[in-house]
């Protein structure tokens, strides 16, 4: 076995961007940027109203002076006049101040009577302008590569004036679920000795938030030569392979076998974790494979520390950006851990992170409740409410 940060750093050193592919804005959102977005110009690129009101030029404005009105300024459709003394333009907000003006006076000060405009003696200090370049200046960079264009990210995007992007190729995976027991949930009832499948369906939602694209999710019987043609099929199409459950050491247990005659090299192959600990990494024929515990638990504690941080890197992210570390507090004790490096389960309070009482790898309903993991070092001591701990958004 080898610790936790050998493993992921194992990972990081190995893994590394699939491709780029260039494609319409429009159809990039949650896919991660592979080359950063730089302002082509300045924002706003001349000055413009930050209210609807009056564009005047301040030196020769008094209140209770009557202005002639000479013209009207809109977003996109601006005054092509200038402003002298005694004179004023209606303007909206964000669009741009006429030449000679430089002093918005906002309408609420106004009394409008014709073709004249009279302002109040309150109408303050404010010049209500946004001066060029106050949003980003040419050449500035408004999204860094490695980014995901999440709904934030895209108005960046657009006001780079980008109309096609260069994006991280998506990683295609495939999952497979082995063990004679599982059946397609909706049919498991109808015999004794079965259970409903659930594992590959979690790692399915997981890979999609991640940003893959599942090729195929299927399931393997107990049967080794059945298992190492599916394999082969599964390395054909598929940029990642995730084997779930059969990594032991039992006569039926073959996740790591199947993939043997197709030249399966490994990274690693069990880590110092709980749960988890028979999770392993390999590759075969150019592609990723990631054999994660059968105990749903486990395996979606597991693909949370490893598939995320895997398919990151493969769509030219850095480890950082998929295992954020937070440190907060303990709404309730923590009991003391073992040997190995602990993930406990835990739900986010308005105190803080209270780990769960049921902390089975097997557990299912427990999992649904869980949405932080409580990194907890081997042979940690218990820990009391109003500690802090570290913590990964699970």
């Amino acid at each position: 076995m080898i610790s936790f940060e050998d493993a992921i750093g194992l990972l990081d050193e190995n893994a590394t961007m699939l491709g780029e592919e260039i494609i319409p804005l429009e159809q990039a959102s949650g896919r991660v940027l592979a080359a950063s977005l730089y302002a082509p110009r300045d924002a706003p690129n001349c000055p413009v109203a930050a209210m609807d009101g009056y564009a005047v030029l301040d030196a020769s404005t008094k209140p209770g002076e009557r202005l002639r009105l000479i013209g009207q300024s809109a977003a996109g459709a601006g005054f092509n006049g200038c402003v002298g003394p005694g004179e004023a333009v209606r303007i909206f907000t964000g669009a741009p101040m006429p030449e000679g003006s430089d002093r918005c006076i906002m309408q609420e000060y106004a009394e409008r009577e014709g073709d004249t405009v009279i302002f109040s003696d309150r109408y303050g200090p404010g010049w209500h302008v946004r001066s060029p370049g106050s949003d980003f200046s040419a050449g500035a960079q408004l999204v860094p590569a490695g980014t995901r264009l999440n709904a934030r990210a895209m108005v960046a995007a657009a006001a780079a004036d980008a109309a096609s992007v260069r994006v991280s190729v998506r990683p295609r995976v495939a999952i497979v679920g082995t063990g004679d027991e599982l059946m397609t949930p909706g049919s498991a009832h109808m015999r004794a000795d079965a259970i409903p499948e659930s594992v590959t369906y979690g790692v399915a939602a997981m890979v999609a938030d991640a940003g893959g694209i599942v090729v195929e999710r299927t399931l393997g019987s107990d049967d080794l030569p059945a298992l190492e043609e599916l394999a082969g099929t599964l390395l054909s199409k598929a940029d990642v392979v995730i084997v779930t459950g059969g990594a032991s050491v039992g006569e039926r247990d073959f996740a790591k076998p199947m993939f043997a005659s197709h030249g399966l090299e490994s990274l690693f192959e069990k880590v110092a974790i709980k749960p988890g600990k028979p999770v392993w990494l390999g590759r075969a024929q150019g592609k990723w494979i990631l054999g994660l515990p059968g105990n749903p638990t486990s395996a979606m504690v597991t693909g949370r520390l490893f598939l995320v941080p895997l398919l990151a890197k493969l769509q030219g992210q850095e480890l950082d950006q998929a295992l954020v570390w937070r440190t907060m507090p303990l709404a309730a004790p923590l009991r003391q851990t073992g040997g190995r490096e602990t993930f406990v389960r835990a739900l986010l309070s308005e105190d803080g992170l209270e780990p769960l009482d049921n902390q089975e790898s097997g557990s299912q309903a427990a999992l649904m409740q869980a949405d932080w993991l409580i990194r907890c070092p081997p042979n940690a001591k218990s820990s009391h409410a109003g500690e802090r701990v570290t913590a990964l958004a699970f």
